[in-house]
């Protein structure tokens, strides 16, 4: 019998600054791409009410450029279009990044 993906299994892109940032659903993950190349990722747990963002990674040939602050930017511009989520910077590199953007704060959830 086959399986097929459900909505929830689908990945969602966007364009930012040039690059894709994809929502892959299904490993938990927000991609940084550039023609088909994986610059960065942005690992997270949905509990349905709380994104946490655990991990922001950039593949060490492409450190240096910005490219964790892209995808991070990308992934809080997702949450923040769904409207049904708050966020929970558990990785440095993003509450550093929520640090740099104030405008963002109202995402994060409150202790």
């Amino acid at each position: 019998m086959t399986t097929w993906p459900t909505v929830e299994d689908m990945t969602d892109s966007t364009m930012v600054d040039g690059f894709l940032v994809t929502d892959e659903k299904d490993a938990s993950r927000y991609t940084l791409t550039r023609d088909g190349v994986l610059v960065s990722a942005l690992d997270y747990r949905d509990d349905g009410k709380t994104i946490a963002l655990t991990r922001a990674f950039t593949i060490p040939t492409f450190r240096g450029h910005g490219y964790a602050a892209c995808v991070v930017k990308g992934a809080v511009a997702d949450i923040e279009s769904r409207g049904d989520r708050k966020v929970d910077p558990v990785c440095w590199y993003v509450a550093e990044w929520f640090e740099q953007n104030p405008e963002h704060a109202g995402l994060l959830r409150r202790r």
